[in-house]
């Protein structure tokens, strides 16, 4: 199956400097919207307590918000979890141990009493299905965790490029790679959507599907180096992704059509983690289409750095 000819010649790389400059554009208006608004972060993040809730007949989010601030518990989020009878309270940021003495679950439980009593005066028929407590520090421990995970993973793909291609690959996918997580991540501060671990796991996802995607285009570059005698590195760059346009654009319509329908038909609970995909295949696909060769081409590579060392006289001399 293909969409486009796998002969087709448009010019990518006659694009390179609109699409590196529009790149470095949005990774520095990713940065800045990053420091500047931040992260939206979950309980995960941020810690506090989450309290579950159940009606036995269906309830708007509304309803059960107005009735929480009517009780003194504001700055509350109400989420609707698989249908409007089952819904979760997320008091985001409550720490009261350090000041009542409680252990987390004594906190935990005893502001779920305060909320199953708030929403009972309001419906009587409510009960409490779940709790959870997350405390600020165990919080702070998987935001730095997460940090740290997505540097690793970045790093040992570029090791992996650099031993599987050359230098010059790993550095394109590096800058790729940082470009990518850095304009998702954006998105997110952009939108101010709820960031937490299932998300964070989503742009580690993002991670490993970009880089297939460029490995995908970079072993194809160093297949046509070998074969080609007289293509410039230009014309060998663009014919590279030419041959691989039809492969990588069937892969992200794909998976964004699976991402879309986990969206739609998962539920709140994955809502997170399918909507970074959508963003990163989008971000992903177009950086290796329009960014990832053009930094190949400015770092200079050429045949000679992908064909086989030689072997001197000296050494085939010695040989049996």
């Amino acid at each position: 199956m293909e969409i486009f000819n796998h002969n087709s010649n448009f010019n990518f790389l006659g694009l390179r400097r609109f699409s590196i400059g529009l790149a470095i554009l949005l990774m520095l208006g990713s940065v800045g919207l990053i420091l500047g608004k931040g992260f939206n972060y979950g309980q995960d993040f941020t810690g506090g307590i989450v309290v579950g809730v159940a009606y036995d007949n269906p309830i708007s989010t509304a309803d059960v918000r107005t009735a929480l601030e009517k009780a003194g518990l504001e700055n509350t989020l109400v989420q609707a979890v698989g249908g409007t009878r089952e819904l979760s309270v997320r008091l985001q940021g409550k720490d009261d141990t350090a000041s009542t003495g409680l252990s987390g679950d004594e906190a935990a439980g005893k502001v779920a009493q305060d909320v199953v009593a708030a929403l009972k005066a309001a419906r009587p028929d409510v009960r409490m299905t779940s709790r959870s407590f997350v405390g600020p520090q165990v919080g702070e421990e998987l935001r730095s965790d997460g940090i740290v995970a997505v540097i690793f993973v970045i790093v040992g793909i570029m090791g992996y490029l650099w031993i599987r291609f050359e230098k010059r690959f790993a550095i394109a996918a590096l800058a790729t790679e940082v470009h990518d997580v850095l304009v998702t991540l954006g998105i997110f501060a952009l939108t101010q959507r709820e960031f937490d671990l299932t998300v964070l796991a989503s742009v580690l996802a993002v991670v490993g599907y970009s880089i297939n995607d460029k490995v995908v285009v970079f072993d194809r570059v160093r297949e046509l180096f070998r074969v080609s005698r007289n293509a410039t590195p230009e014309e060998v760059l663009n014919r590279s992704i030419n041959s691989t346009l039809s492969r990588t654009i069937i892969t992200s319509l794909f998976t964004g059509i699976t991402m879309a329908a986990l969206y739609f038909i998962g539920g709140p609970v994955v809502h997170g983690f399918a909507i970074t995909m959508l963003i990163g295949i989008l971000v992903g696909t177009l950086s290796s289409i329009f960014v990832a060769s053009p930094i190949l081409l400015w770092l200079g590579v050429s045949k000679k750095d992908l064909m086989p060392v030689a072997k001197d006289e000296g050494e085939l001399a010695r040989r049996p």
